[in-house]
Order: C-alpha cells, then sequence, then structure tokens
C-alpha cells in the first residue's frame, strides 16, 4: 500500500534530505533504515523536495510503499520508536497508488527568520540566522513586489540548470516581531537554494547594497553572481507542501 507521511526535522546535523553513499547522515537515509527494517526489506521513500543541508522542515511530505498489516498509526508509533530524536512522523496516512509526493505538490511553502535580538530567541538559536544591522524594510518591500509573478530565476539558483528554471512566485510576506524579522514565501516550486538567495538579495536591498530597481535587471541577467549571497542555512524551514 501507498503511505503519505508527513514529516518534521532539524536538519542541524544531517546533510539535507537526500540520502547519499557511505556513512554520511540524511533525513530520507535515516527514516528508510527505520521503514526497511518494520517491511523487513529494502524501503525508498520518495520526498517532495530536497532540502539542503542544516534547513528543517515542519511540513516535509514524502510517500512510500509498504507491505505490511500494521495500520497508519502502528507504522507512525514503530518509526517514531526508532528513528532520532530530531526527526519525527507527524503523520502516516493511506494514499492512492498514483500519489507522488513531489509529481502532484502544486507548491510550497517556506519560512525564513532572522533574529534581529538574539537575545530574545535564546532557546531558537538553531532555527534563526543572527541579523542585528538596520534593515529598510520598506524597500524590501518595495523589491518583494518586482519578484512576484512567474519569472526565469535561474539568477537565484546556486547550480546551472539545463531544465527550464522558470517559476512562479505567489507571495513573498515580510512580518516584523519582537525581536524577529520574518519572511515567509509561497511558490509553485524553488530551484536549488533559491529561497536562501532570494532572502540574501532582499537583505542585501534592506542593507542599501543593492537597490529594488535592481531586482529586474538581476533577473533578466539570468546569471547566478548578480543576485546576493545566499542567507545561511539554520534560518530556513519547509512549513508546507501544497497539494490540489
Amino acid at each position: 500500500m501507498n503511505y503519505r507521511l508527513t514529516i518534521q526535522y532539524d536538519g542541524t546535523r544531517y546533510a539535507g534530505w537526500q540520502r547519499q553513499s557511505g556513512s554520511t547522515p540524511t533525513i530520507q537515509g535515516k527514516i528508510e533504515a527505520v521503514l526497511s527494517r518494520l517491511a523487513g526489506e529494502a524501503v525508498e521513500i520518495h520526498g517532495a523536495g530536497r532540502t539542503d543541508a542544516g534547513v528543517h522542515a515542519l511540513g516535509q511530505v514524502a510517500h512510500v510503499h509498504l507491505d505490511t498489516s500494521l495500520s497508519p498509526e502502528e507504522i507512525r508509533a514503530y518509526a517514531n520508536a526508532y528513528l532520532p530524536e530530531d526527526i519525527g512522523i507527524a503523520s502516516v496516512v493511506p494514499a492512492s497508488d498514483r500519489f507522488h509526493s513531489r509529481l502532484n505538490a502544486i507548491g510550497k511553502i517556506y519560512r525564513y527568520r532572522l533574529a534581529t535580538d538574539p537575545a530574545l530567541h535564546v532557546l531558537e538559536h538553531k532555527y534563526m540566522t543572527p541579523w542585528t544591522a538596520p534593515l529598510d524594510t520598506a524597500a524590501m518591500g518595495q523589491a518583494v513586489s518586482l519578484l512576484l509573478g512567474t519569472h526565469d530565476f535561474q539568477s537565484f539558483c546556486a547550480r546551472k540548470s539545463k531544465k527550464s528554471t522558470v517559476r512562479r512566485l505567489d507571495d513573498i510576506c515580510l512580518e516584523e516581531l519582537p525581536g524577529e524579522l520574518r519572511l515567509t514565501f509561497q511558490g509553485n516550486g524553488f530551484l536549488y537554494q533559491m529561497v536562501r538567495i532570494l532572502t540574501g538579495t532582499l537583505l542585501e536591498v534592506g542593507s542599501g547594497q543593492k537597490k529594488p530597481e535592481d531586482i529586474p535587471r538581476i533577473l533578466e541577467a539570468r546569471e547566478r553572481k548578480y543576485a546576493g549571497a545566499a542567507a545561511p542555512a539554520q534560518g530556513l524551514t519547509l512549513m508546507q507542501v501544497l497539494y490540489s
């Protein structure tokens, strides 16, 4: 039977989602090892996206085919009993045989958190990036308006791609909270390190290194060197994968 898993993880000590050769710890590798023990045979899970090393998730989705008499809640309990404490299966539900976590996804929501006063977020320091320099959030908002919509985001991708780099960015919400600046990104798909590069570029606009009107030129250039530096992985969390 095909099952849909919703997964949470602290990515701090992992080399990202995707399984790697050797003993390199990854989220996919840890979950597959536990589910393979449950099933008594090699099991492969398929995630909706491949988060980078150090990136976290509250709503990663994966699908897996399991031949077991256990109920979904028993599968969940077994997995959580043997997974490390920084990986958790939030839910296990039966899915149609045709459900594919990546191919059926219509969008994703990511959140980037900046600690503008780190002393107010001592218990969350692993999930936020310290940023105490002044920021012009009005200028950042102007830049956001120029990023929204359908564009070729090659300049915001950390590697050259032979596939299409056109994506639709539906929303970037900037929220100023006590001691925190929160950026929430929603789109139909994101390229390799795209959210971190978008964040870094907006921070350069906010700190005066770039201007909002630079955004169209960066998009048109389709060259990584024109966008900002990628923001550190620790501040980024995959919040939700969207399905129709």
